[in-house]
């Protein structure tokens, strides 16, 4: 039997002299603690060695994804006969080599466990190949092959990507809270000016450039604020409620406000790195939904590939699983959208319509992400063409389209025929509505046996519509001599009284 062993220096073929050791897996230790000992149980029959690095990736890669290199096939046709055994370690390769050469293969737990026998020896049986030699080859080897695992290109890292709109987050959450710290800590001199500036930032630069209220009067804020603006700002400052407060007070807020200001200008620079990375690795999907809904997309699916590998009908709803879960949970509906829902076509859309339209986007969207991480082009085709083609979906769901894009009928439009039935305010149909045959449906057996007991309930039925007949002829008999009956008595007791009247006379 034969044993094949890959190292980073080449392929190497064993024999093993005690097959029987194979079964004695708990024993292979002990066989080969030295190496005298190991040699007593497998000899190298053949070496074939790489000859370059590149050489040796193109084998390393193929061993990872459990296919047969040619050089390896060369390699066992060469020195393996059809009457051997051959212990393989991976057991798809084992089998594709069984498959296409033919060849006798066997893996098992116990040719793991020979394996690492032979590991733990490799330099030793294996003559001329030196541990200083070996080493260096399987450090290059293992750098060379994470490299083609991750397809390394500096323009193409989608970790970039992950990490900047992790931050982005982070920043408008921490830019968010010292704004409002910055309101309300100076709301306290100044109240007034809370409702006057409303974006944050502008807020915190009139703050370190004012300082103090008392001082605004003799301030130009023209790089600031607009001329309106500027003027309710004096004008409030003049009149405003506030309380005074001391130097170091306000050295503090302004140095809260330059942070604010530093995190502002900071965040800048960062959305133009992820706008410049997004358009470098995902263009087509930068066109469909924008830098931020991309990059979110991306980070919520772990990496680009990944998200490639989403079909349309997840990609629309990914972000809103919690909402998905419950709504399958209590057998409600389900989301229309998820973090796509924040595109700017969708946003577009009338309500009655987003949900039609995140579907149209979504479709897209995995289309062209599948181009970003797979294709070979960098340029953004793709995405413009999908975005046009959403685009006039979402005019013609908004009735925008022209007759002519429309497709308007040639000709003159010819009149409808009179139906009398379908005139009126509520028409009938045009055919009669056919009832459902059930006996149509059923078998010959079926039919025959429907038949018999049909057959056999009307003498039944029969004597049941009778039944309640004679009941009721009865009936009316005794209501009649009740009747009659009375009437004699009526009759009976008008003679006794004249009888009696007369008596009396």
């Amino acid at each position: 039997m034969l044993l094949l062993f890959e190292t980073a220096a080449g392929f190497a073929l064993f024999k093993v002299l005690k097959e029987k050791k194979l079964e004695e897996a708990e024993d292979l230790a002990s066989d080969f603690a030295t190496l005298e000992a190991a040699q007593k149980v497998v000899k190298l029959k053949a070496f074939s060695k790489f000859e370059n690095t590149t050489e040796a990736l193109a084998a390393a890669t193929a061993l990872v994804d459990s296919k047969l290199s040619k050089g390896l096939k060369k390699f066992l046709k060469k020195h393996v006969d059809e009457d051997e055994k051959l212990a393989i370690l991976d057991k798809k390769l084992g089998s594709i080599v069984q498959e296409k050469l033919g060849l006798n293969v066997l893996w098992s737990n116990q040719v793991l466990e020979l394996s690492r026998g032979i590991r733990s020896q490799l330099t030793g049986l294996i003559s001329g190949l030196a541990g200083a030699d070996l080493r260096p080859m399987s450090l290059g080897l293992s750098h060379s092959l994470s490299r083609y695992k991750l397809k390394f290109s500096p323009d193409k890292v989608d970790t970039m990507i992950v990490q900047a709109i992790g931050l982005l987050d982070d920043l408008d959450k921490e830019l968010n809270t010292y704004a409002m710290r910055v309101r309300e800590w100076y709301g306290w001199h100044f109240p007034e000016m809370t409702k006057i500036v409303t974006d944050n930032i502008q807020y915190a630069k009139c703050v370190v450039f004012m300082g103090t209220r008392e001082k605004s009067a003799g301030m130009d804020f023209s790089g600031i604020l607009e001329e309106e603006v500027e003027g309710a700002l004096k004008a409030a400052a003049q009149v405003s409620m506030g309380t005074d407060i001391s130097e170091s007070d306000l050295d503090n807020i302004k140095d809260l406000a330059h942070q604010v200001i530093a995190l502002s200008e900071y965040r800048g620079q960062l959305f133009e790195y992820l706008k410049n990375r997004m358009a470098a690795v995902a263009p087509n999907l930068t066109v469909l939904v924008g830098e931020l809904v991309g990059a979110r997309l991306i980070a919520h699916a772990g990496s680009l590939v990944n998200l490639a590998k989403q079909p349309a009908s997840t990609v629309q709803i990914l972000g809103a699983e919690k909402a998905l879960f419950r709504a399958l949970k209590t057998k409600h509906e389900t989301p229309k959208y998820g973090l796509i829902y924040h595109a700017s076509l969708i946003g577009q859309s009338q309500p009655k319509y987003k949900g039609k339209i995140s579907r149209v986007l979504a479709a897209k969207c995995a289309l062209a992400i599948r181009v970003d991480a797979l294709g070979d082009t960098g340029d953004a085709t793709v995405g413009v063409e999908a975005r046009q083609k959403v685009e006039a979906r979402l005019r013609q769901l908004e009735g925008k389209l022209l007759g002519a894009e429309a497709g308007t009928a040639k000709g003159k439009e010819q009149p409808a025929k009179y139906d009398k039935a379908r005139q009126g305010a509520t028409p009938a149909l045009a055919t009669a509505p056919k009832a459902y045959n059930a006996d149509a449906d059923a078998p010959a057996e079926k039919k025959e046996k429907k038949d018999k007991k049909k057959k056999a309930e009307e003498p039944a039925e029969e004597a049941e519509e009778e039944a309640p007949k004679a009941k009721k002829a009865k009936k009316e008999k005794k209501e009649k001599a009740e009747a009659a009956a009375e009437e004699n008595g009526k009759a009976d007791k008008k003679e006794k009284k004249k009888k009696k009247k007369g008596g009396d006379e």
